[in-house]
């Protein structure tokens, strides 16, 4: 049998993360989780001084991060900011894609060409050409994980969200493809789908009392998730706890897909 150290398995010492969409909600909430265990986090997300707020606030719990600006659903941004890793870290062990945007609530068939292209640039083509480049990175020090943020409304289209919707199937589909194809590279690809969060891309949801209830009438669990509630599914794995699970989409949503 083979010896393992039950007591490290969620430890990142020595390795390096980006987190995109890290300025506030999930993807902060994942930044100081991953910090608080030891790796050193690149905050990214479109605006520099809200990333370094998140890397300061680390820094004061004496975590290690650093803050870099990047538009996920502009090419020469990701370019520019692996090219900055790849220089300063030479190495990457851990992707979280967690960046997202929903530009247009309503009726499906009423959704403006402007919406629909913005959406699919952020939450889907920008989260795989950046896996694309991290999975470079990885390849060359030896492997690495990747966490795609999907949401339940991939799984069952939400209402009145049915582009975003789209996107979060597609990327569901998009991180068994990465799976399939770069373990034998040691590279794991994973994600997580969060159920309705306290965020600012749910506020039109958790805004609305009575919309509120009918959503909580469904709730195993009977609350909004927090997004301190999405780190430790991702910090699994993205982790060695995780080295054996590949391909799969953690649900996390308050038991409202059972």
């Amino acid at each position: 049998m083979t010896t393992v150290d039950y007591r490290n398995l969620l430890d990142f010492s020595g390795k390096v993360a980006l987190v995109s969409g890290a300025s506030r909600g999930i993807g902060e909430a994942i930044a100081h989780g991953l910090a608080a265990n030891g790796a050193h986090v690149i905050v990214s997300s479109r605006r520099l001084e809200s990333c370094e707020k998140v890397a300061a606030d680390i820094k004061a719990q004496g975590g290690e991060a650093s803050a870099r600006a990047c538009h996920q659903g502009n090419m020469q941004d990701i370019e520019t900011l692996f090219d900055e890793i790849e220089r300063e870290y030479g190495k990457l062990d851990v992707l979280v894609n967690c960046g997202g945007t929903s530009p247009y609530y309503g009726p499906i068939d009423e959704t403006p060409e402007s919406a629909f292209d913005k959406t699919f640039e952020v939450n889907l083509k920008g989260p795989f050409f950046m896996s694309s480049r991290a999975i470079a990175l990885m390849r060359s020090s030896g492997g690495g994980a990747i966490v795609n943020v999907a949401s339940i409304n991939g799984m069952t289209p939400g209402a009145l969200r049915g582009v975003y919707s789209m996107t979060k199937a597609a990327m569901i589909s998009m991180t068994k493809a990465f799976a399939k194809e770069c373990g034998v590279d040691g590279v794991r690809v994973n994600a997580i789908a969060p159920g309705l969060v306290q965020t600012r891309l749910a506020a039109a949801l958790t805004e609305d009392e009575e919309m509120l209830k009918g959503y909580l009438d469904r709730f195993a669990i009977k609350r909004v998730g927090q997004p301190a509630d999405m780190v430790a599914g991702t910090l699994f794995l993205a982790s060695d706890a995780a080295g054996f699970t590949t391909g799969i989409t953690l649900t996390m949503d308050a038991g409202v897909t059972i």
